[in-house]
């Protein structure tokens, strides 16, 4: 394919985010389409036997396989990486596929992990079940306690992971002060930056070494597919996670990789206007339930950090009612506008039960642990007026007797 004249780094990395998500990694045909093009191919043709082995020698560039290569990811794949100032990205077929693979190709036997307690119930279970199995040692910290990252660290600690904010608690984890500490013992810094997207937060620019999305969630945004990226250094993209994907499969299809492109010509505009929901709708619900955590609201006991490094306090709100399940379940189910959904990060409100749904795989000592008691409802805001969610919201309480 031809290249737009001007998609090199050395200008798109002068774009701005907007900029970037509308227009970072274009590549055209011949036949100059505006839209990006969907590469519904498995396999490649070469010009001559020896074009083929070149190619799977290394020594020329080309497209093998879409097990590994494909026109559609590749600019996905570029859009990302500049979006999170990265030198690489690689995307796959969901956000777990994305965190495994990167824990995976970078840990082995004998390994050390530390990791944050809160986080999505299917992370736990990679950190606290999975990763041990094939012989990673993982310890698992209060991620908003600085000096927890110090006090776990061992010989043979070989990476951090955390998400900030996390899921669904919105624990905030001080970036700059981890890394600080995981690089003096020489450990990589791997952040889950789902909840924020790059719009509101770039972790590279605050010392991670490698960003993971489930960009099913905002990127995608609309509920549709479900992907995957990680971004990180060009060295270990190829050298770490490359030896490791390539083999084992987890890619994206050029299908979703087409409606994760799209979609993120307006992810500027989503996630700026869900936030701005999101900030009403937390205010409201401060008058109303017994406790609401929300990095956007003074109340929240992180509210300084999290604005130091994100540029708004994010779509997701966490709320909790005194009743327990039975209450949260009831509210719930009063719901006529904002959806029951264990999803997150679509143009739709939504709302879950954390303990019932995306973390019931855990044990009960450990989501309380996490800060996830029967009472926790988990809050994805989306782009509807912020006015009816706020009437939604404020008759499925009363429906629930809170």
């Amino acid at each position: 394919m031809k290249r737009k004249t001007g998609q090199d780094r050395s200008i798109t990395s002068t774009w701005r985010p907007a900029t970037v998500a509308v227009r970072g990694g274009t590549a055209r045909s011949d036949f100059g389409e505006t839209s990006e093009a969907i590469f519904l191919t498995s396999g490649y043709c070469y010009d001559n036997a020896e074009q083929a082995a070149a190619r799977f020698r290394g020594e020329e560039k080309g497209m093998t396989y879409s097990r590994l290569q494909n026109p559609t990811v590749e600019m996905l794949e570029e859009r990302l990486a500049l979006m999170e100032g990265a030198e690489a990205c690689r995307v796959s077929s969901s956000g777990m596929a994305a965190m495994s693979a990167t824990l995976m190709s970078t840990l082995s036997a004998g390994d050390h992990l530390i990791a944050g307690r809160a986080a999505f119930g299917s992370c736990r279970v990679l950190v606290d079940t999975i990763l041990p199995r094939f012989g990673v040692e993982t310890t698992v910290v209060d991620g908003r306690d600085t000096d927890a990252w110090k006090r776990a660290l061992r010989p043979n600690t070989r990476a951090v992971f955390l998400e900030t904010p996390a899921n669904p608690t919105l624990d905030i984890v001080d970036l700059r002060a981890v890394a600080d500490i995981a690089h003096d013992a020489g450990a990589l810094v791997i952040v889950d930056n789902a909840f924020a997207s790059p719009i509101l937060q770039r972790p590279l620019e605050m010392g991670a070494d490698i960003v993971a999305h489930s960009a099913t969630k905002l990127m995608d945004g609309q509920g549709r597919v479900l992907a995957g990226a990680v971004m990180g250094p060009e060295e270990w993209m190829e050298k770490t996670y490359l030896a490791f994907t390539r083999h084992t499969g987890p890619i994206l299809s050029p299908f979703n990789a087409w409606v994760v492109l799209k979609s993120l010509e307006t992810i500027d505009l989503r996630v700026r206007r869900a936030c701005e929901n999101a900030l009403k709708v937390a205010q409201f619900l401060e008058t109303r339930v017994p406790r609401v955590l929300y990095p956007g609201l003074a109340s929240h006991p992180q509210h300084q950090l999290a604005m130091s490094q994100m540029q708004a306090g994010g779509t997701i709100i966490a709320m909790h009612v005194d009743g327990g399940r039975k209450q949260a379940h009831a509210l719930l189910d009063a719901l006529a506008l904002i959806d029951i959904s264990n999803n997150l990060g679509d143009s739709r409100s939504l709302m879950t039960h954390p303990a019932s749904t995306t973390h019931a795989s855990m044990t009960e000592a450990a989501r309380l642990e996490m800060g996830i008691d029967e009472g926790m409802l988990r809050f994805s805001v989306g782009l509807e007026d912020a006015e009816d969610l706020i009437d939604d919201l404020a008759q499925a309480l009363k429906a629930a007797g809170v």
